[in-house]
Formats: C-alpha cells, structure tokens, sequence
C-alpha cells in the first residue's frame, strides 16, 4: 500500500444534502418539508417539552426542595489514608493534592476517624473529626484547624 492508494473506510464520509436544488434531485421543491404548516416555514416547528397545548410534564410535576446557595463542601480524608506519609511531615491540604490523596481541595479539607493511624504526623486542616483527633494524637502527632 502506497501513500496516495489511501482512501477513507467504505460509508465513512457522506456528501452533504444540498435540498432545495431542483426536482430531479428528489430534494427539490418543498426540500422534504411536505406542503404548508408550523414545521415547512423558517424557523417553525414546537419547543422541546411542548405538548400541542396540553399542560406538560414539567409543569404537572411538583417542585421539590431547594439548592442551598451557602453549602460548604469538603473533601473528605479518613486517618488511614496518611499513613503513606513518612514520621513527623507536616499535612497540609495542598500536600493531600499533591499527593493525590484527594482530587480537589472544594472548600477546604475535613480529616475523618476511619481507620487506624500508624504514623506520628502534624496535620492541617479546616476541620476534624473527633475520633480522628483522637487518632491523630494517640499515634504522637497533632491536629491544626487552619
């Protein structure tokens, strides 16, 4: 096979439809739009949701619940997941990203109790867990809120 016997897969490019150009095209005339009516004119045809004058679904439904504007979202960390650090490193939420320890830092890093922690380590975060406090400091290192 040479460079210039290439040719693009059987059905993979289709010529484009040009309607409107003559009867013998079979796609002159009304150019497939049938004759008169909402979806033969320019621009005509029904919104997405409407139900030829009947009241739609998304209106006989009933609203429910809200979106709290103010939610404060944190990225979630359990104590068994620092042991991957050396003694006495100092955790902070950019290191956890770093680390890929967690994907995003949200708004702000929440240390959890699950697990056991093996490791003596200073750890930052904008919030803790009481169990994980405990953990933290029972294996010899300290918890800051930042």
């Amino acid at each position: 096979m040479k460079l210039h016997e290439l040719k693009p897969a059987a059905g993979s490019r289709k010529e484009r439809k040009r309607v409107g150009r003559g009867q013998s095209s079979g796609w002159g005339k009304t150019s497939g739009r049938g004759h008169k009516g909402q979806k033969a004119r320019s621009g005509g045809g029904v919104r997405p949701g409407f139900e030829g004058g009947q009241n739609p679904l998304i209106r006989r439904l009933p609203k429910r619940g809200f979106t709290n504007p103010t939610r404060v979202e944190y990225a979630e960390v359990n104590v068994d997941k620092l042991n991957r650090f050396e003694a006495n490193t100092e955790v902070t939420p950019e290191l956890l990203l770093e680390t890929g320890v967690i994907s995003s830092l949200r708004d702000g890093v929440k240390i959890l109790g699950d697990g056991e922690l093996a490791v003596a380590l200073t750890v930052k975060a904008n919030k803790f867990s009481k169990s994980a406090v405990e953990k933290v400091e029972a294996a010899g290192g300290k918890t800051e809120v930042i």
